[in-house]
């Protein structure tokens, strides 16, 4: 099974991006966890991006805040599949300099951008990613699915 890298811009970063790392761990699947700082670390980014897919590393979420540029930076060099994560940092214009830095790419780097802050959708998107060529972490989505109908379902019960 292939893992996958979660990787941040700084430490800050952590609570969100562990969400992501609970999920996919929640589903049995490896994670490679690391910071790499677009501005302050280029090397390790340049070198992190050009090798991650030698390192059984199937899918990389990537989380910024701020100006953002690690996932986009990654996106153009690696050719593995980038979920971007926008984190709403300290310095933020209430995030939308991040969740803009992610999603505006240009044509030929894609990027899959989650919502601010939605470390747990890029988990659930990166399982499903890996689901498409292993059939037990398929199958622990289906369940995922049925579960969340449940919960609605059950929900829409109690308010009777």
């Amino acid at each position: 099974m292939k893992k996958v890298a979660v990787i941040m811009g700084s430490k800050s970063d952590m609570p969100v991006m562990k969400e992501a790392i609970d999920f996919l761990k929640s589903f049995d699947i490896e994670v490679f966890v690391d910071i790499i700082s677009a501005h302050r670390t280029p090397e390790k980014l340049f070198d992190f991006s050009k090798n991650a897919h030698k390192s059984n590393i199937g899918v990389i979420i990537a989380g910024a805040g701020g100006a953002a540029h690690l996932p986009g930076m990654v996106a153009g060099m690696s050719p593995l599949p980038v979920i971007g994560v926008p984190v709403k940092s300290r310095n933020s214009i209430d995030g939308w300099d991040s969740i803009l830095s992610i999603l505006q790419m240009p044509s030929g780097v894609p990027v899959a951008t989650v919502a601010l802050d939605g470390g747990t959708n890029a988990g659930i998107l990166a399982a499903q990613m890996i689901g498409v060529t292993d059939s037990g972490i398929q199958n622990k989505m289906i369940e995922y699915k049925e579960s969340l109908k449940q919960k609605v379902l059950d929900s829409a019960k109690d308010l009777n």
